[in-house]
């Protein structure tokens, strides 16, 4: 069996403290927002990994409602910035696949790519979902009140950020 078989991958993201199985792959914990890995076979003994990652649209976000053009700008400018993901691994990574999508009231994020070592395929699947994040959180329009999970992160953010001192992120 090889490095980069399906079970090598279950065995990688197992033994990774940053993941948790499910009934259809691996649930990242390191993040607020909800981030999923699934690893499939793919050609030439190599593994295809997707990494999707749902978090609130700006508008489910806020307490007060935010108009077409900021929500529409927000978006907009989160697509443009996590497209770069990639470049905050410690590995190269060509993606096969990126989109960022809205469902309704979220924001779906997906990266595919394909890796031949599972313990590596882990911590870029790891590293994607928390750059959703963080990118997220450094792109909250300031004046608004947040809600949620996003109120706990901008919160998180201010606190580690500046001594507790205010403001946003940013």
């Amino acid at each position: 069996m090889s490095d980069d078989s399906p079970e090598s991958a279950a065995s990688a993201f197992e033994s990774n403290g940053a993941f948790e199985p499910t009934d259809d792959g691996y649930r990242v914990t390191t993040t607020a927002f909800e981030g999923t890995v699934v690893a499939d076979d793919a050609p030439k003994w190599r593994v295809a990994y997707t990494v999707t990652v749902r978090a609130p649209t700006l508008s489910a976000a806020t307490v007060e409602t935010v108009g077409d053009a900021v929500t529409d700008g927000w978006f907009e400018t989160l697509e443009r910035r996590l497209e770069d993901a990639p470049k905050a691994t410690r590995t190269s990574v060509e993606l096969d696949e990126f989109g960022v999508e809205r469902d309704g009231e979220s924001v779906v994020v997906t990266y595919e790519f394909e890796l031949g070592n599972a313990d590596t395929a882990a911590r870029v699947a790891k590293t994607f979902a928390e750059y959703v994040e963080g990118t997220y959180v450094e792109g909250v329009v300031p004046g608004y009140e947040y809600e949620g999970a996003v109120a706990d992160l901008v919160n998180q953010a201010q606190t580690n950020g500046d001594g507790g001192a205010g403001g946003t992120p940013l």
